[in-house]
Protein backbone atom coordinates (compact mmCIF):
# COMPACT_ATOMS: atom_id res chain seq x y z
CA UNK A 1 0.00 0.00 0.00
CA UNK A 2 1.43 3.35 -1.04
CA UNK A 3 1.71 6.30 1.35
CA UNK A 4 -1.17 7.60 3.37
CA UNK A 5 -4.33 6.32 1.73
CA UNK A 6 -7.37 8.37 2.79
CA UNK A 7 -10.88 6.91 2.59
CA UNK A 8 -14.21 8.59 3.35
CA UNK A 9 -17.40 6.55 3.79
CA UNK A 10 -20.63 8.46 3.17
CA UNK A 11 -24.19 7.63 4.12
CA UNK A 12 -27.32 9.56 4.86
CA UNK A 13 -27.46 9.35 8.67
CA UNK A 14 -23.85 8.39 9.45
CA UNK A 15 -25.32 6.27 12.22
CA UNK A 16 -24.78 2.66 11.14
CA UNK A 17 -23.47 1.59 7.70
CA UNK A 18 -20.78 4.24 7.24
CA UNK A 19 -19.82 4.03 10.91
CA UNK A 20 -19.38 0.25 10.72
CA UNK A 21 -17.39 0.64 7.48
CA UNK A 22 -15.12 3.19 9.15
CA UNK A 23 -14.62 0.86 12.11
CA UNK A 24 -13.86 -2.16 9.92
CA UNK A 25 -11.33 -0.36 7.73
CA UNK A 26 -9.55 1.19 10.70
CA UNK A 27 -9.45 -2.20 12.46
CA UNK A 28 -8.48 -4.38 9.49
CA UNK A 29 -5.86 -1.96 8.15
CA UNK A 30 -4.28 -1.67 11.60
CA UNK A 31 -4.00 2.08 11.13
CA UNK A 32 -2.37 1.93 7.67
CA UNK A 33 -5.37 3.74 6.15
CA UNK A 34 -6.69 7.11 7.28
CA UNK A 35 -10.42 6.47 7.43
CA UNK A 36 -13.39 8.75 8.07
CA UNK A 37 -17.16 8.66 7.76
CA UNK A 38 -19.83 11.30 7.40
CA UNK A 39 -23.47 11.75 6.53
CA UNK A 40 -25.63 14.08 4.51
CA UNK A 41 -28.07 14.21 7.49
CA UNK A 42 -26.16 12.89 10.55
CA UNK A 43 -28.36 11.29 13.21
CA UNK A 44 -25.89 10.08 15.84
CA UNK A 45 -24.12 6.77 16.29
CA UNK A 46 -26.68 3.95 16.54
CA UNK A 47 -26.27 1.78 19.68
CA UNK A 48 -26.96 -1.43 17.76
CA UNK A 49 -24.13 -0.62 15.34
CA UNK A 50 -21.81 -0.29 18.34
CA UNK A 51 -23.15 -3.55 19.80
CA UNK A 52 -22.79 -5.73 16.70
CA UNK A 53 -19.32 -4.42 15.93
CA UNK A 54 -18.27 -5.16 19.53
CA UNK A 55 -19.45 -8.74 18.97
CA UNK A 56 -16.63 -9.00 16.40
CA UNK A 57 -14.05 -7.23 18.59
CA UNK A 58 -14.26 -3.84 16.87
CA UNK A 59 -14.93 -0.87 19.17
CA UNK A 60 -16.64 2.03 17.40
CA UNK A 61 -18.10 3.57 20.56
CA UNK A 62 -15.68 6.51 20.34
CA UNK A 63 -16.80 7.46 16.83
CA UNK A 64 -19.33 10.24 16.23
CA UNK A 65 -21.73 11.26 13.48
CA UNK A 66 -20.35 14.02 11.29
CA UNK A 67 -21.80 16.21 8.57
CA UNK A 68 -20.15 15.69 5.18
CA UNK A 69 -19.40 19.43 4.97
CA UNK A 70 -16.76 18.92 7.72
CA UNK A 71 -14.67 17.25 5.00
CA UNK A 72 -15.23 19.71 2.12
CA UNK A 73 -11.93 20.77 0.61
CA UNK A 74 -10.02 17.79 2.00
CA UNK A 75 -8.30 15.34 -0.32
CA UNK A 76 -9.34 11.68 -0.34
CA UNK A 77 -8.10 8.78 -2.41
CA UNK A 78 -11.47 7.01 -2.21
CA UNK A 79 -14.98 8.15 -1.37
CA UNK A 80 -17.34 5.23 -0.78
CA UNK A 81 -21.09 5.83 -0.66
CA UNK A 82 -23.00 3.09 1.13
CA UNK A 83 -26.52 4.14 0.17
CA UNK A 84 -28.22 5.53 -2.92
CA UNK A 85 -29.42 8.71 -1.19
CA UNK A 86 -25.88 9.67 -0.19
CA UNK A 87 -24.65 8.92 -3.70
CA UNK A 88 -27.23 11.27 -5.18
CA UNK A 89 -26.45 14.12 -2.79
CA UNK A 90 -22.71 13.52 -2.33
CA UNK A 91 -20.61 16.62 -2.87
CA UNK A 92 -17.67 16.37 -5.22
CA UNK A 93 -14.27 15.37 -3.90
CA UNK A 94 -11.90 16.18 -6.79
CA UNK A 95 -9.25 13.54 -7.36
CA UNK A 96 -11.00 10.84 -5.35
CA UNK A 97 -12.05 7.55 -6.86
CA UNK A 98 -15.68 6.95 -6.00
CA UNK A 99 -17.13 3.58 -5.14
CA UNK A 100 -20.78 2.82 -4.49
CA UNK A 101 -21.95 0.05 -2.21
CA UNK A 102 -25.76 0.15 -1.94
CA UNK A 103 -26.44 -1.59 1.35
CA UNK A 104 -29.80 -1.86 3.13
CA UNK A 105 -30.24 0.46 6.10
CA UNK A 106 -30.52 -1.68 9.24
CA UNK A 107 -31.89 1.32 11.14
CA UNK A 108 -35.07 1.05 9.05
CA UNK A 109 -35.76 -2.53 10.17
CA UNK A 110 -38.54 -2.77 12.73
CA UNK A 111 -39.68 -5.73 14.73
CA UNK A 112 -38.20 -7.64 17.62
CA UNK A 113 -34.79 -6.80 19.00
CA UNK A 114 -33.50 -10.06 17.46
CA UNK A 115 -34.86 -9.02 14.02
CA UNK A 116 -33.14 -5.66 14.33
CA UNK A 117 -29.87 -7.21 15.53
CA UNK A 118 -29.94 -9.64 12.62
CA UNK A 119 -30.30 -6.73 10.17
CA UNK A 120 -27.31 -4.96 11.74
CA UNK A 121 -25.26 -8.19 11.76
CA UNK A 122 -26.04 -8.83 8.11
CA UNK A 123 -24.82 -5.37 7.07
CA UNK A 124 -21.80 -5.69 9.40
CA UNK A 125 -20.78 -8.96 7.76
CA UNK A 126 -21.31 -7.64 4.22
CA UNK A 127 -19.18 -4.60 5.07
CA UNK A 128 -16.43 -6.80 6.46
CA UNK A 129 -16.32 -8.75 3.21
CA UNK A 130 -16.21 -5.59 1.08
CA UNK A 131 -13.60 -3.93 3.30
CA UNK A 132 -11.37 -7.02 3.08
CA UNK A 133 -11.65 -6.90 -0.73
CA UNK A 134 -10.89 -3.16 -0.73
CA UNK A 135 -7.82 -3.73 1.43
CA UNK A 136 -6.65 -6.50 -0.89
CA UNK A 137 -7.02 -4.09 -3.82
CA UNK A 138 -5.12 -1.35 -1.96
CA UNK A 139 -2.31 -3.77 -1.09
CA UNK A 140 -1.92 -4.70 -4.76
CA UNK A 141 -2.19 -1.13 -6.09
Amino acid sequence: MKGNVRVLFLCTGNSARSQMAEGWLRHLSAGRVQVYSAGTEPRGLHPLAVRVMAERGVDISGQRSKLVSEFQGQAFDYVVTVCDRARQSCPSFPGARTLHWDLPDPVEVHGSEEDRLQAFRSVRDELESRIRALLQFLEEA
